[in-house]
This record gives structure tokens, sequence and C-alpha cells, in this order.
């Protein structure tokens, strides 16, 4: 009797194991899971997803407004969905009917800065009259847009650092320059800037002539068919 109830014993054992061996345990089926979730590609989500941040880049506009030239522009920004920085002069901004286009630019959701009031070039000028340069430029904006200014994009792009105390603005350089005042051909200045594009780059053109206008939106579609994503600068400088 002793030696039926060892062998019973003995044959459960192996039961058992057998069991074990072809029905792996929740633990096993768990643990092989994670492993496998280990070893794949942790981007394949994103890629999935089409949540992949595309390279920003941001265009802008200096000289304006133009009663001539801004409106189409804003025409073609608007089709395309695209927000641009704008650097308005303060005696064009109070011209005719431009305070209009303005108005326009701001609720469109543009960026709006500073180009001085007269252009002027302001390490060329006393201390006093560059303060009231952008000082007098600052209140033709907010007099439409009823926002402070932040921005500004000095004339030639000289500066004088200590400003920023007084008049509370950043200033606004660039980094492609396909020098478009000096040039009526549109092919030129489309190529000097879709050839030297990177990310985070900020183009500088102005909305004054139309052969920039033209380039300005061929830059844009040539571009955003690369991949950029076109941003205000302010997006820019607060990376």
């Amino acid at each position: 009797m002793r030696l039926k109830k060892m062998m019973q014993g003995v044959g459960l054992v192996y039961v058992l194991l057998l069991l074990a061996l072809v029905c792996p345990t929740p633990f096993t089926k768990n643990h092989t899971k994670e492993k496998a979730q280990e070893a794949s590609d942790p981007n394949d989500n994103v890629h999935a997803a089409g949540t992949e941040e595309k390279p920003k880049i941001a265009i802008t506009f200096d000289d304006g407004p133009s009663a001539d030239c801004t409106p189409t522009l804003l025409d073609g920004l608007k089709e395309r969905g695209v927000k641009a920085t704008f650097f308005l002069i303060g005696q064009n901004v109070e011209k005719d009917h431009n305070c209009e286009i303005v108005k326009r630019m701001y609720e469109e959701g543009h960026l709006i800065g500073n180009h001085t009031y007269h252009h002027v070039e302001i390490t060329r000028v006393s201390n006093e009259t560059a303060y009231q340069e952008i000082v007098m430029g600052n209140n033709a904006i907010k007099n439409i847009t009823g926002q402070e200014v932040e921005y500004m994009r000095p004339p030639f792009g000289l500066w004088q650092k200590k400003l920023e105390q007084e008049v509370h603005v950043l200033p606004v350089m660039w980094t492609i320059d396909p020098l478009d005042w000096a040039t009526a051909n549109t092919d030129e200045i489309v190529n000097k800037v879709v050839t030297k594009a990177r990310e985070n780059d900020i183009i500088l053109l102005h909305d004054c002539y139309d052969s920039s206008i033209k380039a300005a939106l061929r830059i844009i579609d040539l571009l955003e068919a690369e991949g950029f994503e076109f941003v205000t600068v302010d997006k820019l400088m607060l990376n």
C-alpha cells in the first residue's frame, strides 16, 4: 500500500512538470512580451503616429508695409497657412491707408516688429536720436495693434546693445540674405535661399519689391515640400 502511494506521488510530479513545459505561466508570457517591446525601435510609434517634429525656419520681411506689394504677399501667406515676421518702418506704417495692412497682419497672426521710424542706422546717430527712432516706430505699430512691440530689426543689422535696457526690445538678425533688394531676378533670389536653408534659419527679404514677393512664395512652397515648417521668429528665439 505504501509503495502504491509513492508511485502515485511520483506520477503526479511528472504530470505537473510536463504541464509546465507545455503551458508557460502568465509570468513567462508577460516577461516575453516586455522583452519584445524593449527590442523594438523606440521611434516606431512616432513615425506611425505621424508626429515627428519638422525642422523649423522663419521668413522675415523688412521695410514695409507697401501698399503695392504687401497685400499680395499676405494673400499668398494666407493661402498657404504660413505665418511670417514683418519689421515695419514707422513712417510707412502711417502712410495713406497702410494702417489697414498692419491691422490685417496682426489679425492674421503674423509677428510685427520695428525697423525704426525713418530707417536710420542707429550706430551713426546719437543715443537720444536712436532711442527716439525706436520709440516712434514702436508707437506707430502699437497705435494700430494695441500691443507692445517686443522685437526689432535694426537697419543694416547694426545694433547698440545698451539700447536694450532703455527700449526693452530684442534685436533680430538673420542667417540668410539673398540681397533681394539688389536684383529683380526671382530665380536668383529663390536659388540663393533654398540652397542654403537649414533648420532654425532666419530668411531676410523685403515686402516692397514685386520680385521679392514672387520669390518668397516660391521659397515657401519649395521648402515646405522639403519638410520645413515656417514659424515666426519668436518661436525660434524661445527654443
